[in-house]
Formats: C-alpha cells, sequence, structure tokens
C-alpha cells in the first residue's frame, strides 16, 4: 500500500507543480508530502525531482517513473471505474464531437441502435473538422481520425483507416498519371486543410519514405468537399479509405501509385480523463468499440 502511496503523492507533486498543491490535492499535509517523495526515491536509489526555491523538474529518471506511474494508476482508476459503473445505470446527456465526413457516413447510422441498447441515455451530436477543446467547450467525447500526439487527454482507438491517393479517369487522360510521387508537383493538387502534415505529403514505398511538397490549387476544410472535386476531374486527392472506397470500387476514382502508400490514421474515442468516468460515456465507448470492430 505505501507504494501506492508513494506513487500517487509523486504524481500529484508532478502534475501540480509544487508541494503545496500537491498536499492540497491529497488531502494531506505538505511534510507527508515530502515524507511520501522522499522514502520513494531513497527506495528507488535515483533523484526523480530537482528542487529548487522557484520550482520543481523532473531528472531523467524521474520522467521514466512518472510516465510508468500515470499508466499503472490510470490502470487502477479505470479498473475500479469499470467495476462500480457496472452497477449504475447508463443515463443523462452525452456531448459527441466528430469530423462531419465521418459522423455522417460511419456514425450516424449507428446512432439508433445505440439509443435502443441505452435509452436513458441522451446523445447531442456536433459535427465539424477542427479540433476542439472538450474541457473548454463542454464535449464528453470526442472522435478523431489523426496520428495522435502526446496529450493530457484520454484515448481509445476504435478503428484505423488509409489515406488513399487517387484521381478521376477524365482528369488522368487528359493530365497523365503520375508513376511516382516526385511528379505531384506539377499536377493539380486538391488538398484537405486540417491534414497532419499540411501540404507536405509522405509516402512508404519500395525504397523507402518519400516526401513531396504539393502546391495545391483547391484548400478546403471538408473531406466531401475534395471528394466532390476530384470527382469533377478537377485533380487529385489523398482522402480516407471510407471516403472515396465506394468510388474507387465503382471505378469513377481510380488509386494512384498503390505501391507507395500514404500514412494509416488511428480512429480514436478521445474524452478528458479515465478517473470518474460516468456510465454514460463508458457504454458509448464500448458500443463504439464493438462497432468498428472487424468482428463485428
Amino acid at each position: 500500500m505505501d507504494k501506492f502511496v508513494e506513487m500517487q503523492t509523486f504524481a500529484a507533486v508532478v502534475d501540480s507543480g509544487s508541494f503545496v498543491k500537491a498536499s492540497d490535492s491529497l488531502a494531506m499535509s505538505k511534510a507527508a508530502v515530502s515524507r511520501y517523495v522522499a522514502d520513494l526515491e531513497s527506495r528507488l536509489g535515483v533523484r526523480l525531482l530537482h528542487r529548487t526555491t522557484r520550482r520543481l523538474s523532473l531528472t531523467e529518471e524521474g520522467q521514466i517513473f512518472y510516465a510508468r506511474c500515470k499508466d499503472l494508476l490510470s490502470e487502477i482508476d479505470e479498473a475500479e471505474a469499470e467495476i462500480t459503473s457496472g452497477n449504475a445505470d447508463a443515463s443523462g446527456l452525452v456531448r459527441v464531437n466528430a469530423p462531419v465526413t465521418f459522423g455522417i457516413r460511419q456514425l450516424a447510422p449507428l446512432w439508433g441502435r445505440f439509443r435502443t441498447r441505452h435509452p436513458k441515455v441522451t446523445l447531442d451530436v456536433t459535427l465539424n473538422d477542427r479540433v476542439v477543446d472538450l474541457v473548454e467547450e463542454g464535449f464528453d467525447l470526442a472522435i478523431r481520425i489523426a496520428t495522435l500526439q502526446d496529450s493530457t487527454l484520454v484515448s481509445r482507438r476504435i478503428s484505423t483507416t488509409r489515406l488513399v491517393l487517387c484521381a478521376s479517369p477524365p482528369y488522368l487522360a487528359h493530365r497523365g498519371t503520375p508513376t511516382h510521387p516526385g511528379e505531384l508537383a506539377s499536377h493539380s493538387i486538391i488538398a484537405y486543410t486540417y491534414l497532419g502534415t499540411k501540404d507536405e505529403w509522405h509516402f512508404d514505398g519500395p525504397q523507402g519514405r518519400v516526401s513531396v511538397r504539393t502546391q495545391p490549387c483547391f484548400h478546403t476544410n471538408n473531406g466531401d468537399t475534395c471528394r466532390a472535386a476530384a470527382l469533377a476531374h478537377q485533380g487529385v486527392v489523398l482522402q480516407p479509405a471510407f471516403l472515396v472506397g465506394e468510388d474507387l470500387a465503382a471505378g469513377t476514382l481510380v488509386e494512384l501509385m498503390p505501391e507507395f502508400r500514404a500514412m494509416e490514421l488511428g480512429i480514436y474515442a478521445v474524452y478528458p480523463t479515465r478517473k470518474h468516468l460516468s456510465p454514460k460515456v463508458r457504454v458509448l465507448i464500448e458500443f463504439l468499440a464493438d462497432a468498428f470492430s472487424p468482428h463485428a
């Protein structure tokens, strides 16, 4: 038990940035907080924190240990939440944010099934492609399609999608079919504004990674608009398979350079914290994970 308290205390000091603030959040004295951290360092035989009169900072060993502590503490919180939420009915309002195209094409058909299973849960679904601040804007859950960076948020991957480079047959008949990513510099590019790499596109080819700086003739913050422009023979797009898959199957769009693979993106359910996760949010996350499971 002392080990758990030591880890919890150490993490609280790092999270709050001071022993005093940690003592407030843990409802223990500053002396007790200091003793637990000192005992932890003594037991491990390493210094975890640099202490000055003005600030605290992690040592290299402290950074490693802090990351592991957070993982372990989060797992404990999650395990407790699973047990307690199993004894409570899922009910109340859940505010969800999702990208526009994914929300319409992939999520909209699921909401009826979810409400049938959980009739006491009320949904408020907002669709937009910008990255919202969950805490500031009051969302309980967001769906993000990205390569997630380090974040204070918690995420669960529910699926994946790959980006597909494609164009229409009439466009290719007029402009020619590129055979190497470097040739995209001379093509009309229809670019998605919120792509993480912006106008620099990356591909993994037979000889390794290839990057190209595109010169878009058309920017838009909406994937459906990119698709529509490609179908109107305006240029080359790099869009998720869930958006252009039917067009590729129908032959109205053609995949280009399949030996050069664009990035694969995770589809994540993102939420502010594991701690005290409400039953209504937990059942929604589990529902989405099951819905997008390959075996669903």
